[in-house]
């Protein structure tokens, strides 16, 4: 798949400081999400519902602040989303109020604490986890840490990397949330999307365990979450206006230059692709 160039995508950075205390915040990553793959498929038409939400139809091009889903997501908790693949500083959306922050700007939400969870519930937010993958399981103290810094975690079989119905499991789930909240009740939610990551090969018509993931079968797992996440988007602006931030937490390697998986220091792991947009809520 070739990887083309999105830096020139227009992602203008919100007053956060407006957006916290008035809407419902999503954050959703798409664990394992390949930039190139991104690209490929909103240019070809292939994820409508979540194109017609990426700013100009396109994502922005951002290097991911770890190469594995804990790193990445514990830098995330604290405010470092993927970074714009440019020369910075970029002001950052989120920060914890610190000595010698370059990227802390006039519109950065910055919060008490040590992570944006514990910040966002400082101010009222309920805080709400869906995990995915392992690191998000409760099934052992490592798998505990993350989804500990939320008011409520949920993970089952179901939303786990091997569950071909992953997404639409945890999108039931948080409509579940939502329909349980007080209607004054600000909600950040949280969701670690799994279907991406290996094994994905059952999201391919005509794939099989002996076939394996490909870049075609996690092209596929895309296309999935994208059936499925109007959904998502739905009950998050049920309520009222929707804040969403929706990237990857780090790429895959599938072959490249003879790399495969991540955790490993190549181009096709640390790019990532990213969004931030709002979803507007009903009328008044």
């Amino acid at each position: 798949m070739n990887n083309r160039d999105m830096n020139d995508v227009d992602m203008s950075y919100p007053d956060m400081n407006e957006v916290v205390g008035q809407d419902d915040i999503l954050l959703l990553t798409l664990d394992t999400l390949r930039y190139d793959v991104a690209c490929e498929l909103a240019a070809g038409g292939r994820i409508p519902t979540l194109a017609s939400y990426l700013p100009g139809g396109r994502w922005e091009k951002r290097h991911a602040p770890g190469s594995f889903t804990y790193a990445s997501h514990q830098a995330i908790f604290a405010g470092f989303l993927p970074t714009p693949a440019s020369q910075g500083p970029h002001p950052r959306l989120f920060a914890a109020r610190f000595a010698g922050s370059e990227s802390t700007a006039d519109g950065t939400f910055v919060f008490e604490g040590p992570n944006v969870v514990d910040g966002l519930r400082q101010v009222g937010y309920r805080t709400v986890c869906i995990g995915g993958v392992g690191f998000f399981n409760k099934a052992a103290p490592l798998g505990s840490v993350m989804p500990s810094m939320f008011d409520e975690s949920y993970w089952e079989s179901r939303f786990g990397v091997t569950s071909p119905e992953s997404f639409e499991a945890q999108v039931e789930c948080a409509e579940t949330v939502v329909a349980g909240l007080e209607p004054d009740q600000k909600l950040f939610l949280f969701v670690n999307a799994a279907a991406l990551h290996q094994p994905n090969w059952f999201h391919l018509a005509g794939a099989s365990a002996e076939s394996g993931d490909t870049l075609q079968s996690h092209a596929a797992a895309l296309e999935y979450i994208d059936r499925h996440i109007a959904r998502l988007l739905q009950a998050m602006s049920s309520r009222r206006r929707c804040f969403a931030i929706v990237c990857s937490d780090h790429g895959t390697a599938y072959g490249d230059d003879g790399w495969t998986g991540h955790r490993l220091g190549h181009d096709s792991v640390w790019t990532v692709p990213y969004a931030h947009f709002f979803v507007e809520g009903p009328q008044q």
